[in-house]
């Protein structure tokens, strides 16, 4: 997600889209994978049996609005890590395929192996890094806290303890607020937070600045405002693979290329109106 997502252990739901019609964003129109690039003429023995396979199997969540989700005219899957990974795969010359599931179960779905990479703004944290390959950053952002319209005793991360927030369990947002002195109400995503701070089960949430900017600029609520930023804070989101999956170096390489073309630069202004890669 990030400091990210939040809820108690959960069978995964997955709902595999296969194809670029079906899971790149609407601006992706459906073709043959590009060309490799030189991020994939390799001689690595993980990439050549990806390339073999044709596919780059991907977790994502599908519901965390504007990195991960549903068009709402069109139904395809889309966003800003949709759009980025499909560029990766492009360069790497095979095509992305999808697999939505709660960001609960995400981890353990890429340990079973159903799946190459998670990619769905995973913070880089020590812990993370301890026990997964994360790849270079491809988005950069903050934490802000979200409460309700007419709470002004919320306005400092001092002020949190004692208070409640809405997250997804296993998530950096979650060891956030805990850190603040928060108690922490499981929740399966953003809008299901945001909720719960609307309806008064919960005093505030976390998430980072971008989501609640695309959820302000989208949804005019004006039931629901940013109590404090924590702008000194950034934190960095990677894609997350196995340990020693052979696969980093060419992800890496590629996200590279995409850096250099101008290519997440472009993604981050058609959604943040600029470049969240750096």
């Amino acid at each position: 997600m990030k400091l990210t997502r939040f809820v108690p252990a959960l069978a995964i739901a997955v709902v595999t889209l296969t194809g670029l019609a079906a899971c790149a964003a609407p601006a992706t129109p459906s073709a043959a994978p590009a060309p490799a690039s030189s991020s994939a003429t390799s001689t690595n023995p993980a990439l050549a049996e990806l390339q073999k396979s044709g596919v780059l199997k991907v977790a994502t969540e599908g519901t965390y609005s504007p990195f991960s989700f549903h068009d709402a005219s069109s139904n395809q899957l889309t966003g800003y890590d949709i759009e980025v990974i499909t560029a990766v795969a492009q360069k790497l010359g095979v095509k992305p395929q999808f697999s939505e599931t709660k960001w609960d179960s995400i981890f353990a779905g890429l340990e079973a192996k159903r799946y190459d990479l998670i990619a769905n703004e995973v913070s880089i944290n020590p812990e993370r890094q301890a026990k997964y390959d994360l790849s270079d950053p491809y988005s950069v952002s903050y934490p802000v806290v979200i409460v309700k319209a007419d709470n002004a005793a919320i306005t400092s991360v001092e002020s949190l303890k004692g208070k409640s927030t809405a997250q997804t369990a296993t998530s950096n947002w979650a060891d956030f607020a805990r850190k603040a002195g928060a108690t922490v109400e499981p929740v399966d995503g953003f809008t299901e937070a945001v909720a719960a701070v609307k309806d008064g089960r919960v005093d505030a949430t976390f998430n980072d600045n971008l989501a609640a900017l695309e959820y302000f600029t989208t949804t005019k609520d004006t039931s629901v405002k940013i109590g404090f930023e924590v702008p000194d804070q950034k934190v960095s989101q990677a894609f997350a693979l196995r340990k020693d999956s052979g696969l980093l170096e060419p992800i890496n390489a590629a996200l590279k290329e995409l850096a250099a073309d101008g290519t997440l630069a472009g993604i981050g202004q058609k959604y943040f109106g600029k470049d969240i890669s750096k």
